[in-house]
């Protein structure tokens, strides 16, 4: 990317290529850019010249990067923001902290964090924007080592060199039954060899965890169904397909209606952490320093008030 400093690919292309490869079409592309289409594909045949290799493959309905074009737009993403973020930083020299603070968060804690988080900086510091993106913990954690986002609340634990990890929360696992269960003791997870069970597929981060509590209580693992969706799960259980295990804040609000039965485990319960992480390889801009702060205020009061129902503090001690 040395060629970007030389003059030969200025951010302008960088940041044409990028959009090009998001939009998987040309004419996308320019209606976003609202630059004409002649002139993008120009752009594309003077990078694919300067470089000496195809970046783009062009199909009926749109293109697709190439794999050095793939490299060069996940390098141009993290250029692109480490210079926002450089500018963001400068504006910002002895005043309100502003600029923009890119989240990645997994669905299930967006769905309870990202609207207060978004209300309290609103309210406390009105120049920062937040954007919030959302997926499975595995993407936003390739995100946060793209330097795609800022700050990123993942359930794994991040030990390599150049991220910094810390624990903000753990949440309780429980079972997961039909709303016409016959009421019966907690069990332990030890007793789920014979639970027609319903969990997400083997790459999904919770499916990892149970995987790890059952094989270490000796259980095998043989799902009956598998779907990558806590809503589809509840409703698949609810309807009396099988039992699941999943987070207690997730079906809180369905076992207070009745639409379905919870039970905790029986002995030790079941938890999963969540983690506050960064890249250390640039420093956090004041107004991404600031969202960290006003984060673990708001998770805070979150789990203080009961919204985030079955999570207990993990993070350091707060102010009172």
């Amino acid at each position: 990317m040395a060629a970007l400093w030389r003059g030969r690919m200025d951010t302008r292309k960088l940041r044409y290529f990028a959009t090009i490869v998001e939009e998987g079409s040309f004419s996308r592309a320019a209606t976003r850019l609202n630059v004409a289409q002649p002139a993008l594909s120009l752009h594309v045949k003077t990078l694919e010249q300067q470089l000496g290799t195809p970046l783009l493959i062009r199909e009926a309905h749109g293109v697709r990067p190439t794999e050095a074009g793939a490299l060069l737009a996940q390098r141009a993403c993290a250029v692109l923001a480490e210079l926002e973020r450089t500018e963001d930083e400068i504006r910002s020299f002895g005043k309100m902290p502003s600029g923009t603070v890119r989240i990645g968060l997994p669905g299930t804690i967006s769905g309870i964090l990202a609207v207060p988080l978004i209300a309290r900086t609103r309210e406390r510091y009105p120049r920062i924007k937040i954007i919030i993106a959302e997926a499975m913990s595995g993407f936003v954690r390739d995100w946060l080592t793209e330097g795609r986002v800022d700050l990123a609340v993942l359930y794994t634990e991040l030990r390599e060199a150049g991220i910094h990890s810390e624990t903000l929360l753990k949440e309780e696992l429980v079972l997961l039954l039909p709303p016409d269960s016959p009421d019966q003791p907690p069990r332990a997870i030890e007793g789920l060899g014979d639970v027609p069970l319903i969990l997400p597929s083997g790459a999904h981060g919770l499916r990892k965890m149970v995987d790890g509590y059952m094989r270490d209580s000796g259980v095998r693992v043989d799902p009956v169904i598998e779907v990558d969706s806590y809503t589809n799960i509840k409703k698949l259980v609810a309807a009396g397909y099988g039992c699941s295990v999943l987070p207690f804040h997730t079906v809180a609000a369905d076992a207070e209606v009745g639409t379905l039965a919870v039970q905790p485990f029986a002995g030790p319960k079941l938890w999963r952490s969540a983690y506050l992480a960064y890249s250390l390889a640039h420093p956090l801009s004041s107004a991404a320093g600031a969202v960290s702060a006003l984060l673990k205020e708001v998770v805070g009061e979150l789990i203080d008030t009961g919204i985030w129902a079955g999570a207990e503090w993990m993070g350091a001690e707060r102010e009172p």
